[in-house]
């Protein structure tokens, strides 16, 4: 067993509460933005040292809360900069692409037949396992033919998180392998390993409307985001805005498939599956990355 497989095995669990100061954090910061609260009110407010909460959200979301906190900060003052873009279209841009450059998550995708959707999974072997991410514990699924469905749970739901994805394919078979699984969580979460190149192999099993709708959702640039008009007018069914929302909450394939890019018609941040936190760390992530090269 390689190193990097050891690791994720050792480190599948959260140990205590570490996810759950993460999370509050997270959300304090993306509450209290304009208050600016520093590393020892954050620390003080989660009962953690400064340099033990440094440490250990920086391991948990892979930057340190000031960066976080700059990141939410820069978005919310474009969105108030902002004279006729939309809302967090023009928020999430922050005027940082520049001269350097970022490949998004290239993904080479097929999908499932008519045929074998309606089977609602049957004759497919679905493997499965859970590893840590810059947003708590994901669980992974993947067929023989690439990564199928990614969700994410929070402590204690991870059997509520694995019967909810495995709910859409009721008759396929499932085998926990986090061997099998591991090379799909190093890849998807690690910017370094998103390269044109070497494109992330994925299979998107749903109906034909929603394949169309996760197809849009794949062309949202890093940094960028769409509503759901605009997604629906793409696909050719512009009165249709109302399903796309549906699809688009129906995405087996979080983070990967960039449904968190998806917005109300206002700009608003709306629902997200896997709960408006996550969605506001996975933006606030995704900018620090675009900053990481301008």
């Amino acid at each position: 067993m390689n190193a990097e497989l050891a690791i994720l095995e050792r480190d599948v669990t959260p140990v205590g509460n570490d996810y759950e100061i993460v999370r509050r954090v997270i959300e304090k910061i993306s509450l209290d933005y304009r208050d600016q609260p520093s590393l020892e009110a954050l620390a003080a407010d989660v009962g953690e040292t400064p340099t033990g909460l440094q440490k250990l959200f920086t391991r948990w979301a892979g930057l340190s809360p000031k960066t976080f906190l700059q990141a939410v900060t820069l978005d919310h003052a474009r969105r108030l900069l902002d004279d006729g873009m939309p809302l967090l279209e023009a928020s999430l841009e922050l005027g940082m692409s520049g001269p350097g450059r970022l490949h998004d998550l290239f993904v080479t995708h097929e999908a499932i037949s008519p045929g074998e959707y309606k089977a609602r999974g049957e004759g497919l072997v679905i493997r499965y396992g859970y590893h840590l991410s810059p947003f708590g514990l994901a669980l992974v699924m993947a067929t023989d033919r690439g990564l199928a469905g990614l969700a994410f749970a929070d402590p204690g739901e991870e059997q509520a998180a694995f019967k909810d994805m495995s709910s859409r394919w009721p008759n396929a078979a499932y085998v926990e392998d986090i061997s099998a699984t591991a090379p799909y969580a190093a890849r998807v979460f690690d910017p370094a390993r998103w390269r044109a190149e070497e494109p992330l192999r994925v299979v998107l099993i749903g109906t034909d409307f929603q394949v169309r709708v996760w197809e849009a959702l794949l062309k949202i640039p890093l940094g960028r985001a769409r509503a759901y008009s605009e997604i629906a007018a793409e696909i050719g069914k512009p009165s249709a805005s109302r399903a796309v929302g549906a699809a688009v909450g129906a995405n087996p394939l979080s983070f990967v498939v960039p449904c968190h890019r998806a917005l109300g018609k206002s700009g608003a941040l709306t629902g997200y599956h896997w709960g408006l936190t996550r969605k506001r760390a996975i933006l606030g992530w995704e900018a620090c990355q675009l900053q990481a090269v301008a």
